[in-house]
């Protein structure tokens, strides 16, 4: 297959850790610009990554003219996923987007309209359905070997202190869109969803900020209850306060499977669990997620094939996580209404 040539726009801790080194193991997936707010940044990532071409985000218009991009991999902070997005859509490129897919549910459907009108393709960085431990954990899900599934546990931590080198859009609600539950939580809702193939419809949360004056705008912490059409229900934690650190537990009739660590990408983890009298007991070594994400996303275009995770299902996780903070301020159970355009 032709690589598929990729503009990374936005080059903050997670491209220069992540996406940018992802290309050098890719198959098909062609790193060709980088495009960032500052142009001393662009030059030094494009020489250390070998890109041919930089732009800032001025240029960005430019960058789009350049034939060799077909698709752009969008890691700024959520609230400028929007107009990226569409300025891409609009040239007729296809859109790879950092999770959450956005800051809210509107600027999710304008980013899936706009993409769906210039019938290109979008997808929500999700890197967890190409992961093999996750996948492992899916087929154990899917098989119906647990059963039922009664409860999922799931948490996402990391520790942010005061005077820590954290970038400042994490704590401004208009460019974040909230706190730990956009930028962890959400991989406990997605991957919950995706594991079970069932969207919650009913949400209810406690949130709550040790440190008052940094976490003035978004939540330091926040624990949430999901309830499931079949009676799952499903209990999780995502926080600032604590070191890093992720889980999740699927508990069925017939059995238990869990993994750790379940949504950080650099350390090796275990599958563990028993159905039955049977025991799980698997250990995966870390790989190279974010090239098997590129690679997927490479393959649908070439293909012409609708991505999976879409547009669509980064929307949902938006729908879910804005009944969660409803819940959390008002103290109750909030209802989970999805837009029928969903």
């Amino acid at each position: 297959m032709e690589p598929v040539g990729y503009a990374v726009v936005g080059l903050g801790a997670i491209s220069q850790q992540a996406i940018l080194p992802a290309f050098a193991h890719s198959s098909n997936a062609r790193l060709v610009a980088v495009v960032s707010g500052d142009a001393g940044k662009a030059e030094r990532l494009a020489a250390q990554f070998h890109a041919p071409r930089r732009y800032t985000y001025d240029d960005f218009s430019a960058c789009l003219k350049n034939p060799e991009i077909e698709a752009v991999y969008i890691a700024t902070p959520p609230g400028e996923h929007e107009r990226f997005t569409v300025a891409a859509a609009r040239a007729k490129k296809h859109v790879l987007c950092e999770k959450p897919l956005a800051a809210t549910v509107d600027e999710c459907r304008r980013m899936v309209t706009a993409c769906k009108k210039a019938r290109v393709q979008l997808m929500t960085a999700y890197r967890k359905y190409f992961e093999p431990a996750s996948l492992a954990l899916k087929k154990i899900v899917s098989s119906g070997d647990l059963g039922r599934v009664d409860i999922i546990h799931t948490a996402f931590t990391e520790f942010r202190p005061a005077g820590d080198t954290s970038p400042a859009w994490l704590f401004n609600r208009k460019l974040g869109g909230g706190g730990p539950l956009m930028d962890l939580g959400v991989y406990c809702v997605n991957t919950s969803r995706w594991l079970v193939g069932e969207d919650p419809v009913e949400a209810r949360a406690v949130r709550w900020s040790h440190d008052k004056k940094r976490f003035k705008e978004v939540e330091e912490g926040i624990s949430f209850r999901l309830r499931f059409p079949s009676g799952l229900v499903l209990q999780g934690t995502a926080t600032y306060s604590s070191v890093l650190m992720s889980f999740i537990q699927v508990h069925g009739e017939k059995g238990w499977a869990a993994l750790a660590p379940a949504f950080a990408f650099e350390d090796d983890r275990k599958l563990t669990g028993k159905i039955g009298t049977k025991p799980i007991n698997q250990e995966f070594t870390a790989i190279d997620e974010f090239a098997l994400e590129l690679d997927a996303f490479a393959a649908c275009i070439r293909e012409k094939r609708k991505p999976e995770p879409d547009g669509v299902q980064g929307m949902k996780d938006l729908v879910i996580i804005e009944a969660i903070y409803r819940a959390a301020k008002l103290g109750q159970a909030v209802a989970i209404r999805y837009p029928r355009a969903l």
